[in-house]
């Protein structure tokens, strides 16, 4: 008979805490604490009076408990019909243009590493130079209107498609894949890309998640190059645009009622609009609130292993 023999069994000691860690972990997690709330509270008040009668809304009534719930503003917010217009364009601006934007980082990121590539460090300097470096808004928008830019749905995607602070965490992430992995698919005959789409590319998962947050939420928020370059084009006007429209639109509409000179029709235009400006906001927020929770498990990690060095 073989003798049984006891596991060993761990104790978990506990450590003691003194009376100035106590402190210090109270004041701590209050301050964390109140940080939290304030990042919180702003799109908590947006989303309760969106919810709450619009009349107590109007009024000012509503600050931290919601009054006469009602999800109707959601739903009459997309009967009109520049705003869904609007969603719509900044839709496929945003999977369109951090897509595209999310590949050649990637692919140019590759190439770079390369040095057989044909003056590979002048082409990277370059690159990185445009980072401190641009021509400046006036110069900008006439070379987007000769290049046939201005009123194009493309004015919101070839801009984009390289950013040069993408380009560099995605260079320098491809430079820590070991280099075996690449040379024995090389020596069994497979190609730049072919190496590159195999295996670099399901390597790189991290870091270009992280690039295609950075991507979503630039195209998603973007609303100057719809306010500069589309002034011809109502059409193609962007989400955040249209917001921007309905804000200046409540800021006349009161200025004229502090000027005495507004009828009862612009006074409920007001109302309404101060009603419609908040739902827009939460509108414009909840994507991108839904988006970063699913990518953020790869953010820590690319960002940090994409920077380490340059």
């Amino acid at each position: 008979m073989f003798s049984k023999t006891k596991e060993p069994h761990y104790v978990k000691h506990h450590e003691k805490l003194g009376p100035g860690d106590i402190v210090f972990s109270i004041i701590n997690y209050t301050v964390f604490g109140i940080f939290t709330l304030a990042c919180i509270f702003p799109f908590y008040y947006l989303f309760i009076n969106t919810i709450s009668d619009n009349d107590l809304v109007s009024a000012g009534q509503i600050s931290l408990i919601p009054k006469g719930i009602h999800f109707d503003n959601y739903l009459a917010i997309f009967s009109l019909g520049e705003l869904g217009q609007a969603l719509i364009v900044t839709l496929v601006r945003t999977v369109i243009g951090t897509i595209v934007m999310v590949l050649c980082s990637a692919l140019c990121g590759y190439l770079f590493t390369k040095q057989e590539m044909w003056h590979r460090k002048l082409w990277y300097r370059f690159v990185v130079v445009t980072m401190y470096l641009n021509a400046g808004l006036i110069p900008t928008y006439l070379n987007f209107s000769m290049l046939g830019l201005t009123n194009n749905f493309l004015v919101y995607i070839l801009p984009c498609i390289m950013v040069p602070y993408n380009l560099i965490l995605v260079k320098t992430y491809i430079e820590s894949i070991p280099a075996a992995l690449e040379e024995s698919a090389e020596l069994d005959g497979a190609g730049y890309f072919t190496r590159f789409y195999r295996i670099i590319l399901p390597l790189c998962k991290p870091i270009l998640a992280t690039i295609a947050i950075f991507g979503a939420v630039n195209h998603w928020n973007s609303f100057q190059d719809s306010l500069i370059y589309m002034q011809g084009n109502p059409a193609l006007f962007t989400l955040q645009h249209r917001l921007y429209i309905y804000l200046n639109q409540a800021s006349n509409l009161q200025a004229m009622m502090q000027s005495g000179g507004v009828s009862q029709a612009a006074l409920n235009s007001l109302m309404n609009m101060k009603v419609i400006k908040y739902t827009v906001a939460m509108v414009t927020v909840i994507p991108i609130l839904i988006f970063y929770p699913f990518m953020q498990k790869y953010f820590e990690k690319g960002i940090m292993l994409g920077a380490v060095k340059g």
